[in-house]
């Protein structure tokens, strides 16, 4: 059985009883209305999901009724009923706007599959307008957590230039949130509601790049076998995002310079000239105006490209958001894992504090995702943490057996095993029995372990 609301528009009264009984046993709600006028009213108190529509009717006829529903945006999916002599009428409100037509006498089968459709249809795009919402409401500007000065003049800036057309060129290392950013930028710009199309200019050869980019004809190389539709086409009224634009051929570079200034392209191996209404965000981890003097990067892209250039700053230069970020991927990870933790331990988060993070904002994730399949208790404690984080292995790491001297191997055991005894003694509360029982040791090992390193107090409330 279908579900969603018909509205059955015809002057013809049997017309609109047979469909009315019809389209009752498919499971729609079906109303009625006789001309485009009652049409309109009807339409405007509930809300149907399709409008089935004859385009002769007295007082209003279903063009000029479609043409109001099109002012008024309103959300159903209109198909048209007409004779033949007025096809054309028909075809020219389809290019209007209208989701089909049909050509009476209809078949009631064709008109079932063709409602079904259209209700799916409907359905869909409700769907992705709901999406887009969430989307919209989850890059507001007025959603942003951070306690970096300098990512509040990131933020000031996207917030002047997303609602903008200017292209925007976003620098920075990998793993800073560079595309985090583009998100950022699209769903606070007019083009919210258009797609976001993305591409990574590093991940296929100059031949395929090429046609990802512009799409093709089919027959224009060897392996294209039907046409193909580029991502310049698909962003249309959107934005594409140009990942990795530091490793763009020289070759495809001259056909996007062209793009940005003219607005049009033609796809590989054919000769109609496109046009494109888009936004073109570029994102890299390399310095283009370096790459420009090694004749690397053609300088007028350059210059296109970077009308607006944001800088993500490397997560050593913003420490204050690593306590934030590492809270809200916690969060997120324990949810994913069905875990329960409360927070980091001071000493875990120091080391997260004290960190370099080459890997920056990605890596940050990844550690903290690992912490929390690695921990047993309510806390995450620095043994929960990779080892590279430790101060001692960071100093020592690349250096040679000098750098032991010293310190003997029976001082590094202790040293480590004091650490771990001191963490569980933390976990459990002081609880000895559990935590003899999670080391996997005897209590009275544990209690000479405890006077040996004199830990008597720790874990204690």
């Amino acid at each position: 059985m279908q579900t969603g609301k018909i509205l059955v528009v015809d002057d013809e009264e049997s017309v609109r009883a047979m469909l009315g009984v019809v389209l009752r046993s498919e499971g729609y709600e079906v109303l009625e209305a006789e001309d485009g006028q009652a049409a309109l009213a009807i339409g405007r108190r509930e809300q149907p999901d399709v409008i089935l529509m004859d385009i002769r009717m007295p007082k209003m006829d279903g063009m000029t009724a479609f043409r109001a529903m099109r002012q008024e945006q309103t959300g159903a999916a209109v198909i048209l009923m007409t004779a033949f002599a007025t096809v054309d009428k028909a075809v020219e409100a389809m290019k209007a706007g209208a989701y089909d037509y049909i050509i009476k006498p209809f078949n009631i089968d064709e008109i079932k599959i063709m409602l079904r459709r259209a209700v799916e249809n409907r359905r869909l795009a409700a769907e992705a307008n709901l999406l887009r919402q969430e989307l919209t409401a989850h890059y507001s500007l007025d959603r942003v957590l951070t306690n970096s000065p300098r990512m509040r003049k990131v933020y000031d800036t996207v917030a002047k230039v997303a609602p903008t057309q200017a292209t925007v060129l976003i620098t920075g290392e990998s793993g800073t949130g560079k595309e985090l950013m583009v998100n950022t930028i699209h769903y606070n710009s007019p083009r919210a509601s258009g797609p976001l199309i993305k591409v990574n200019c590093s991940a296929l050869p100059e031949t395929l790049l090429e046609s990802e980019l512009f799409g093709h004809e089919k027959g224009a190389f060897t392996s294209a076998a039907s046409k193909r539709i580029g991502r310049f086409e698909l962003a249309d009224k959107g934005t594409l995002l140009l990942d990795e634009i530091g490793e763009m051929p020289m070759a495809v570079q001259v056909k996007l310079l062209r793009v940005l200034q003219e607005r049009e392209f033609e796809r590989v191996g054919g000769s109609q000239t496109i046009k494109t209404d888009m936004r073109v965000v570029a994102a890299t981890n390399r310095s283009l105006p370096e790459l420009v003097d090694k004749g690397l990067f053609r300088q007028d892209l350059y210059y296109r490209l970077a009308v607006v250039t944001i800088e993500m700053p490397p997560l050593r230069e913003r420490r204050e958001d690593i306590p934030l970020l590492a809270r809200i991927f916690l969060q997120k990870y324990a949810q994913e894992a069905g875990r329960n933790l409360d927070d980091f331990d001071p000493e875990a988060m120091a080391l997260l504090e004290a960190y370099r993070w080459p890997g920056n904002i990605r890596e940050l994730s990844n550690v903290v995702e690992r912490a929390v399949i690695m921990s047993t208790g309510r806390m995450i404690f620095p043994e929960d943490l990779p080892r590279h984080l430790s101060p001692e292995p960071q100093s020592r790491q690349g250096q040679g057996p000098a750098s032991w001297q010293g310190e003997s191997l029976r001082d590094l055991i202790k040293e480590t095993e004091c650490a771990i005894i001191r963490a569980a003694l933390r976990r459990n509360k002081g609880n000895r029995m559990k935590t003899a029982r999670d080391l996997d040791m005897s209590r009275r090992a544990l209690q000479y372990k405890i006077e040996e390193y004199n830990l008597a107090a720790e874990g204690d409330e």
